[in-house]
């Protein structure tokens, strides 16, 4: 039984990594899309919230991971 928690951690993790990776280069578009600095400043704002998201998503997955691992 611990193990499918150990799994489902893991992919949750993975997710949010790849959610992380997505606003780097979100924000690396953003930089060189040559827009005004509020048009940039907006664009970055959101990307904060999806990166803060995706860092909570991995974050569960970790903890599900160490779960799975202690209790088993």
């Amino acid at each position: 039984m611990m193990e499918y928690v150990i799994w489902v951690g893991t992919a949750l993790t993975m997710v949010g990594v790849a959610g992380l990776v997505w606003c780097i280069v979100l924000a690396m578009r953003a930089k060189k899309s040559g827009l005004p600095d509020d048009q940039i400043k907006a664009q970055l704002q959101r990307v904060i919230v999806l990166n803060l998201g995706a860092l909570a998503v991995s974050g569960l997955g970790l903890m599900a991971v160490v779960m799975g691992v202690i209790l088993s």
